[in-house]
């Protein structure tokens, strides 16, 4: 069943959007506990939403060099 070419590309798709949404959701999820636990609305939010976004282009960079490399 691995071998099948197809069920190969369906895994890539689908580890990439688990990564897209861990990368984004994590970060954000943590920051609201911050925020939650040392009462800093909303900067902990905020702090969340820009680490997601780094991770976010990073993975976008990752992913257009092994496009070019296939």
């Amino acid at each position: 069943m691995v071998e099948d070419p197809r069920f190969k590309k369906y895994l890539e798709y689908l580890s990439l959007g688990g990564e897209i949404a861990v990368s984004f959701s994590l970060p954000i999820l943590i920051g609201y506990f911050m925020d939650v636990r040392f009462e800093t609305s909303p900067w902990g939010v905020l702090g969340g939403v820009a680490v997601g976004m780094f991770l976010m282009i990073g993975m976008f960079i990752r992913l257009i060099k092994n496009v070019g490399e296939k």
